[in-house]
């Protein structure tokens, strides 16, 4: 299976429709790993009435079967541009991404430009990390310690399961059957994706977020042409979804004129 035999009736979604008649905007909610379309549910109520709305359950999650092969992003942004083409509508597209919902807004926006007429990203990931000696050093010996072990695990009797919980990533350690899909997406570097789009991009991230820093932020609001960038004091990675979500609404209502 691949994004263009995945069965779009399975891509399980909640549909709001506006509630003031004739939509202007129609806004797709993407989560990040390892949530669901209920994460953006509270934001989406409070633009209920602005237009359409659409939160996905992307393939693995939610309540969407897994993809049987390995996905990219590049994946996941085919498969949301041919939702988004089997529902046309005459309103403007927003597609809005936390985290690994960004990751695939960045693809769809560089692949699909025609399917999105703005973007606004939150705590995206979607860049390398850069990181100090330091923190480079710890990184390398950790890796090369886990896979020494693991090599090891066998001949000593060791659980290799024990081994991931100890060195793997919180995300890592619950992927269970996405792991392979997590593994591929991480690794990716969508560099010279976002210096292609065209469409109007919003960045917001968090002061303290540690899994998507705000250096990603800076890096693609240098990439992007004319997208903006918005750090928001004292939120991190999933605060930024939650008691900062009225920070975030102010900035997106900004962002598509509606103040």
């Amino acid at each position: 299976m691949n994004a263009h035999t995945y069965d779009l009736a399975t891509l399980s979604h909640d549909s709001l429709a506006c509630t003031g008649g004739t939509a202007r905007w129609r806004f797709i909610w993407a989560h990040g790993w390892g949530q669901n379309r209920k994460a953006f549910a509270p934001l989406a109520q409070s633009f209920q009435s602005l237009g359409d709305h659409v939160l996905l359950d992307f393939p693995g999650f939610g309540n969407s079967p897994q993809p049987r092969e390995t996905w990219t992003t590049a994946d996941y942004a085919d498969l949301c541009a041919r939702f988004l083409e089997a529902n046309p509508t005459s309103a403007e597209t927003v597609w809005i991404g936390h985290s690994f919902g960004g990751r695939v807004g960045l693809q769809l926006a560089a692949r699909h430009p025609k399917t999105l007429a703005r973007m606004c990203l939150i705590a995206s990931a979607g860049l390398p990390r850069q990181r100090s000696a330091i923190e480079k050093a710890r990184v390398t010996g950790k890796v090369y310690t886990y896979k020494a072990l693991k090599k090891l695990a066998p001949l000593i009797g060791m659980d290799t399961g024990k081994l991931r919980d100890r060195f793997g990533s919180t995300d890592y350690k619950a992927a269970g059957a996405m792991r392979d899909i997590l593994i591929k997406t991480v690794k990716e570097d969508q560099t010279k994706s976002a210096a292609t789009i065209r469409c109007p991009v919003q960045l917001i991230y968090g002061e303290r977020d540690t899994e998507t820093p705000p250096e990603i932020g800076r890096r693609l609001a240098q990439l992007i042409p004319g997208a903006k960038l918005h750090i928001l004091d004292g939120q991190d990675h999933y605060s930024v979804l939650g008691e900062g979500r009225h920070q975030v609404a102010k900035r997106l209502r900004d962002f598509l004129g509606e103040a």
